[in-house]
């Protein structure tokens, strides 16, 4: 008897992505609800009322922006460099979009109770885990014998490394600040994603480093 090996197309695997992403990013908003305020409603009253949204809200956009920075290097490692895709790389995809998921649940506790060290810890882990189940599929997708991908340079493979292990780092880092400044450490996780979405922010890193980016 023969046994075929059969392989799933890294496009199915990237379509899944999109799905998951897309229902990940819409659960964000699940914590907002109309004010509930009774009798006649002055402006002043429901601006206050919009006013206590305000971190809610900006739990939600760093969220988004987390979301989107994940779904894009997901994109680029299974519908741009891996050719092929073997169990392997489909469990670790699995254990990438079980921490994914968690995220609407850590950014409503984060939203809601931003001032607590409890809350940001949870949410950096989570942060964690989902880079370095990223950075778990990058490894295999680009060095396994069992994944055909395409030719990197050294640049982009550095890149690459740089905007994985960046938002680990600083989400590591910004636990403890959290007992000292939570205000400090909010802003850490922030200018982590700031840094994974502008495009020439591992250009300064190189440069911190010793590298040439156009080598």
């Amino acid at each position: 008897m023969v046994f075929v090996r059969r392989e799933m197309k890294p496009a199915r695997l990237d379509a899944l992505a999109d799905g998951i992403f897309a229902i990940v990013m819409t659960l964000l908003v699940i914590e907002f609800s109309i004010p509930d305020l009774h009798g006649s409603v002055t402006n002043l009253e429901l601006w206050r009322a919009l006013l206590e949204y305000g971190p809610l809200f900006m739990s939600y956009v760093l969220s988004f922006a987390v979301l989107f920075a994940y779904w894009r290097a997901h994109h680029y490692l299974m519908g741009v460099y891996a050719k092929n895709v073997d169990v392997h790389l489909m469990n670790i995809n699995a254990v990438f979009f079980l921490f994914v998921a968690l995220i609407p649940f850590t950014t409503a506790l984060l939203g809601h109770y931003y001032q607590t060290q409890v809350a940001i810890i949870a949410y950096s882990v989570n942060v964690i885990l989902i880079g370095l189940s990223l950075w778990w599929m990058r490894q295999y997708v680009l060095y396994t014998d069992h994944i055909d991908n395409v030719h990197l340079s050294d640049v982009e493979l550095r890149h690459g490394t740089i905007r994985t292990v960046v938002p680990v780092v600083v989400a590591a880092v910004a636990m403890p600040i959290a007992y000292l400044s939570p205000t400090v450490s909010l802003t850490l996780l922030t200018l982590a994603v700031l840094f994974n979405l502008l495009p020439h922010s591992t250009h300064v890193v190189d440069g911190m480093l010793g590298y040439n980016s156009n080598e």
